[in-house]
């Protein structure tokens, strides 16, 4: 019976250490205040303007244009970008589209969401989502798989009437993330995070052999993940406890009272 108490104590202590893994799994919450947010987007790769998850970002630009934006996504979240179109007072039918690449400008496919929308010739506004595949910790050389690293978003609009390309338009983008938790951890992690250089530093020679490549400035607010550890440890722990409280158990039951009754003592 002791042994069947400490068990038990032991699997109670294992799910309180469970209960922050699964209030993870919640949608990243938006900061306080954007107060800070970007108020203008890149017009290539390049110069994609940098935005942190959960904050969202203006732009003013033109009908035609291509605006960019950048964001880190670690291992185990599921991103989702949206973004808003509000568009001029007099204007066509127009059709825009939103989409997402990875650290190795990869397309990424949406798994839901209204990638491309129409808008009416009398609409305000378009409204676009894009909810990608879950970043993976690691993955085939050959895979199209979602890793850590930093993604560009870029939105533009598709086949624009000549009468309405470079209308002013204003563009609108937030990227949130949900945890998935170890129902989506695999074994291995990448030795990098995928982020790029955005520029070149130079070195304190002349000759600039010490030139380097300054990578991109954004990463999530609690630094990339090792990779390693995922609340599935603690349910595995969990479930090795609970094998070992029924095998307790059923010897328990099993065992009997001790020697028959009918045995004589002598015997």
């Amino acid at each position: 019976m002791r042994a069947v108490k400490a068990l038990s104590a032991a699997v109670l202590l294992l799910g309180l250490a469970a209960t922050p893994a699964a209030a993870d799994s919640s949608p990243s919450a938006s900061p306080s205040g954007d107060g800070d947010a970007p108020t203008t987007a890149g017009t290539s790769f390049r110069t994609a303007t940098e935005i942190e998850q959960g904050r969202r970002a203006t732009a003013n630009a033109a009908a035609g244009d291509y605006l960019y934006w950048s964001f880190p996504a670690d291992a185990g979240q599921r991103p989702t970008v949206r973004a808003t179109v509000r568009l001029p007072e007099t204007h066509a039918a127009q059709t825009w589209q939103v989409d997402v690449y990875d650290g190795l400008r990869r397309r990424q496919a949406c798994q839901w969401g209204a990638q491309t929308r129409t808008a009416a010739a009398d609409a305000s506004s378009v409204e676009l989502a894009c909810v990608l595949r879950t970043v993976r910790a690691w993955s085939e050389p050959w895979a199209n798989d979602p890793l850590p690293g930093t993604y560009y978003v870029r939105l533009t609009a598709l086949d624009l009437p000549t009468s309405d390309l470079g209308a002013r338009v204003g563009a609108e983008i937030e990227v949130g993330s949900k945890d998935m938790g170890g129902a989506a951890a695999v074994d291995g992690s990448l030795s990098e995070p995928l982020v790029p250089g955005v520029a070149m530093a130079s070195g304190a020679d002349e000759d600039g052999e010490d030139r380097g490549a300054v990578l991109s400035a954004i990463e999530p607010e609690d630094g990339w993940s090792s990779g390693w550890w995922s609340d599935r440890w603690v349910w595995t722990g969990i479930g090795g406890v609970l094998a070992a409280l029924a095998g307790v158990g059923g010897y328990a039951l099993t065992r009997g009272s001790g020697r028959p009754s009918r045995v004589p003592p002598g015997a």
